[in-house]
């Protein structure tokens, strides 16, 4: 099976390279010509120069790109790859957008007798890396199952939600969580770290616990070094619940939790720490700390 792969980023470049070590005949693009190059030194496959040429003769193609104009320029542009595929491949598009973009682009696909699966994943760069992504399709049934065997060599978890367009709104049900979980440890680690307290020995004995987390568990200790550079950026969380509000405007269902945290972000942006791990949201905390510090005397 021939398999391309269009968009090389941090979640990307390792999919991709795990279709490559799982045996897939794997052809990447990515819009810096560079990161191609760098993938191509670690791993079998050739690079394409535009979307279109990669898709060429493709049966499958997967797309993780950074939001809805990036995918509708890879697939539908100019030199997008929909336009190159012949009828009965599929496109899997990984990345995190709108369903609304997820249902267009389906219906393109659809006229020109191609498959479509909405993809989005969760699992952070780790898990990319790992190859344990959890996957959350909206397809045919008929359809994903064609397309399982490359899922499987990057996701541990593969779920069919339901039709196309549901496993990006799944997408933004676990990025409702995924926010609220960082506010809470980036509060409760302000407030652990002002009240005088270790905080390695309290993230032990709140970690087994009720309190526990993934964000808590696998960066609660780097939260408190002030380390942020690794993982999903303040400016693609803030991409993401953006995307979660709209939709939620649009059904009339309201997500506090999610305004907070995104105006949270946006703030994040402001302060320079855009490009920083999402969790770089505590240091809005320790800029808001205000506490009088108890005279021990």
């Amino acid at each position: 099976m021939k398999v391309a792969f269009i968009g090389l980023g941090t979640m990307g470049f390792p999919m991709a390279g795990h279709l490559a070590a799982a045996g897939f005949t794997t052809v990447v693009h990515n819009r810096t010509a560079a990161t191609a190059d760098r993938w191509l030194a670690r791993h079998s496959g050739t690079a394409a120069p535009t979307p279109a040429a990669a898709a060429a003769g493709a049966d499958v193609v997967c797309v993780c790109v950074g939001a809805d104009a990036d995918v509708r320029e890879v697939l539908t542009g100019p030199a997008g790859a929909l336009g190159a595929l012949r009828p009965g491949a599929t496109v899997v598009d990984h990345s995190t957008t709108s369903a609304e973009l997820a249902v267009q682009i389906a219906g393109q696909a659809a006229r020109a007798g191609v498959g479509f699966v909405d993809a989005p994943v969760s699992g952070g760069q780790a898990g990319a890396q790992a190859g344990r992504l959890s996957i959350m399709c909206g397809a045919d049934p008929r359809t994903l199952e064609t397309v399982r065997p490359v899922l499987a060599a990057y996701g541990s978890t593969i779920t069919r939600i339901g039709p196309v367009g549901s496993g990006q709104l799944t997408k933004m049900v676990n990025q409702i969580l995924v926010a609220a979980a960082i506010a809470g440890a980036a509060e409760a680690l302000n407030f652990a770290a002002e009240a005088g307290l270790d905080t390695d020995l309290v993230l032990a004995a709140v970690g087994g616990g009720a309190a526990s987390s993934w964000y808590l568990n696998n960066r609660g200790h780097t939260m408190v070094r002030d380390e942020f550079d690794f993982g999903f950026a303040v400016d693609w969380m803030r991409k993401d619940l953006r995307i979660c509000l709209a939709e939620a405007a649009r059904r009339g269902i309201p997500l506090p939790f999610a305004a907070r945290a995104e105006a949270d972000y946006a703030a994040a942006q402001e302060r320079g720490d855009g490009g920083l791990d999402a969790t770089a949201v505590i240091r809005l905390r320790r800029s808001e700390t205000q506490a009088p510090h108890l005279d021990a005397g």
